[in-house]
């Protein structure tokens, strides 16, 4: 039987998330052959045992350490038999028939120059969510550092006098419906052509690594589109359960931007001023907990 799509899951010890996920897909999606397959990176919270009795079907592949996404996507790619490959977050939800949308897209415009698919996801209260951006310029890979710093600070000798609460705060961004090209879709649901081109650089242990997949493609002269049509819920960062006040997750954020900032732009120079602002962000007593086993990576990054 020729496969159409298979659905890449990369899990780390989010079950119940996962088998919410799985679920939304076999609920939803009909009318394609696709294959699902779960690279877990060394989950210790159930998910291993969860799929084997809950979902035989599936391919899972136990990596029994945590590889880091772009290499654990890596793994199962290599296994994957169908003819587009789907990468989709752990914490996502499909709420329509998404993956048909993707195929059917492709399938009826195959003269297009296209790279990679993706689609406006929505949040739990279905407002519309990041799903895309335009490439990272120089200019703000080093002022992103340089407004955290300040940020973050900021905030730490609030909550000297508001017990913690001002690392709770969140931005609140509004986002519209969008169609069309764009910069880079987000990693959350990478709709792509199984061929040498769905590889991401293992370089990148979480972060930036689809941006700088997308990149090639960009310069292949292949388009990264959001269409219309599917409806995906991400519960973003669900995965990440340190996510109040800066998380693990942002740790690996700023090494991965330093990765990509040397791999795809210019004005090197530029690094260590970067690099400072981090470092001096990482002193801070409430971050350094959590970042003081990373440094030494990410001065070499």
């Amino acid at each position: 039987m020729q496969i159409d799509v298979s659905i890449i899951i990369v899990n780390y010890n989010t079950k119940e998330l996962l088998k919410n996920c799985i679920n939304s897909i076999y609920k939803n999606t009909h009318d394609i052959n696709f294959e699902i397959i779960v690279s877990d990176n060394g989950s210790v919270d159930g998910s291993i045992e969860m799929l084997k009795e809950l979902f035989p079907d599936i391919i899972l592949l136990e990596n029994n350490a945590n590889l880091g996404f772009g290499k654990a996507n890596n793994i199962a790619k290599k296994r994957a038999l169908g003819k587009y490959i789907f990468y989709l977050n752990s914490d996502t939800l499909l709420c329509n028939n998404a993956i048909k949308c993707f195929f059917d897209f492709w399938e009826t415009n195959k003269d297009k120059s296209i790279g990679a698919l993706g689609a406006n996801l929505i949040d739990y209260d279905n407002n519309y969510m990041h799903s895309f951006s335009n490439f990272p310029t120089y200019r703000k890979m080093i002022f992103e550092p340089i407004k955290f710093f300040f940020t973050a600070n900021i905030k730490s000798i609030l909550s000297v006098f508001i017990k913690n609460k001002v690392n709770t705060i969140k931005l609140n961004h509004s986002y519209n419906k969008f169609e069309g090209k764009v910069g880079y879709i987000t990693g959350a649901d990478l709709f792509l052509l199984n061929d040498e081109f769905a590889l991401f650089d293992e370089r990148f242990f979480m972060y930036y690594e689809e941006c700088d997949l997308e990149l090639k493609l960009a310069n292949l002269g292949k388009d990264r589109i959001i269409i219309d049509g599917p409806l995906i819920k991400h519960l973003e960062n669900g995965s990440d359960k340190t996510k109040k006040g800066y998380s693990y997750s942002s740790i690996f954020n700023e090494i991965s931007r330093v990765k990509y900032y040397r791999k795809n732009l210019k004005f090197h120079f530029l690094i260590p001023i970067m690099k400072l602002f981090v470092l001096l962000t990482w002193l801070n007593p409430i971050i350094f907990k959590k970042a003081k086993g990373h440094f030494k990576e990410y001065l070499k990054a």
